[in-house]
């Protein structure tokens, strides 16, 4: 049956370049996979082109506390649903990836900090010197924050889970029949990264989203203090694309490790 093209939404970028929206359909896919095992649920991809998307068309609804702990319950099983390593990209994709507009890399690596100060941090603290919108100086504050998660001080037993990897309050869009998610930087990754992002930008009924979350997957003892650390990523992209308004925040980020 063809689906209905008035319950569709398109997404179109005239200049796309090639794979942009056929990764965002295999995170998509990827991350729809965990629902059977009570993980969150993801918007319906129908067809996927070189320029365009078309997804399901949403209905909004007015975020509850119900609904932030619902999904705060499931996020934890789509992240329990795992990857097969840190950096992997969903499942049958093996081409380039991106985070909104910005390009990233996805590529297997046997460690967390290796990985996330390597592909998520670094590139974008490199954009950012070179747009001038962080100073050297401050890029070698952050650069020695990657040179100790690149050693590897903060990881811990933890396996990759399979993770959203753009989880700010604009990509989850409440419905009469609870949250969903939309457009993914899906990777093998850390879960307090999509609960470091979703503090970071601010969330609706975020503590009761945690504490709903932690009952299905314990958070670390310490995990306020990781919580800065897990944003470096989204603070060294928009330094990079929104300018210096984000650098002191990154900096600070930075320190905190250092």
């Amino acid at each position: 049956m063809e689906p209905d093209p008035d319950a569709m939404h398109r997404k179109t970028r005239p200049d796309a370049p090639g794979g942009f929206y056929a990764v965002e359909a295999a995170g998509l896919r990827w991350l729809a996979a965990a629902e059977a095992s009570g993980g969150t649920r993801v918007v319906r991809v129908a067809a996927v082109g070189r320029r365009h998307i078309d997804v399901e068309r949403l209905e909004t609804a007015v975020p509850t506390a119900r609904a932030a702990e619902d999904l705060g319950r499931s996020l934890a099983h789509t992240h329990a649903a795992g990857a097969p390593a840190f950096g992997a990209p969903p499942a049958g994709w093996r081409g380039p990836a991106w985070i909104g507009r910005q390009s990233q890399t996805n590529h297997p690596s046997p460690t967390w900090g290796a990985f996330y100060a390597e592909q998520r941090v670094a590139p974008f603290v490199r954009r950012a010197v070179d747009a001038g919108h962080l100073s050297a100086d401050d890029a070698r504050v952050v650069d020695r924050a990657c040179a100790r998660l690149g050693g590897g001080e903060l990881d811990d037993d933890l396996p990759p889970a399979r993770i959203h990897g753009d989880l700010w309050s604009g990509n989850v869009v409440f419905t009469s029949f609870g949250a969903v998610l939309i457009d993914p930087a899906a990777h093998g990754g850390h879960g307090l990264t999509d609960l470091a992002m979703l503090e970071l930008f601010g969330f609706p009924e975020l503590a009761r989203l945690r504490a709903a979350y932690h009952e299905v997957r314990p958070l670390p003892d310490d995990w306020p203090r990781l919580v800065k650390v897990h944003q470096l990523h989204p603070l060294a992209t928009h330094t990079a694309s929104h300018g210096p308004s984000y650098a002191s925040e990154l900096v600070d980020a930075a320190r905190s490790i250092v």
